[in-house]
C-alpha cells in the first residue's frame, strides 16, 4: 500500500475515534468514566493532529486560503444573530 494512502485510511480511522471517545465523554455516568473518555480523546486528538501534520508536510492534505471577504461575511452574519 501506498505511504499516502496508509496514513489518509489512518487518519480517517484516528477522526473516528475521536468521535467514539467524544461521545463516550458526553454520556458518561460517572467521573471516572467521563475522566477516560476525555484523556482518551485528548491522545486520539494529538495523535490526529500528528498525523495531519505529517500528511501536511508531504503535501498530501493540502488546504486552500480562504477568501476575505467569505471570512467577513460570514463574521458578519454570526454577529447579526447575537445581537
Amino acid at each position: 500500500m501506498e505511504d499516502k494512502n496508509l496514513m489518509e485510511d489512518i487518519l480517517l480511522l484516528e477522526k473516528g475515534v475521536c468521535d467514539l471517545f467524544m461521545h463516550g465523554a458526553i454520556e458518561s455516568s460517572t467521573d471516572n468514566v467521563h475522566q477516560a473518555f476525555k484523556t482518551a480523546l485528548n491522545d486520539a486528538l494529538n495523535m490526529q493532529d500528528t498525523v495531519y501534520d505529517k500528511m501536511a508536510a508531504k503535501g498530501w492534505y493540502p488546504t486552500e486560503q480562504a477568501e476575505q471577504t467569505k471570512i467577513n461575511s460570514v463574521k458578519e452574519r454570526f454577529s447579526a444573530q447575537g445581537a
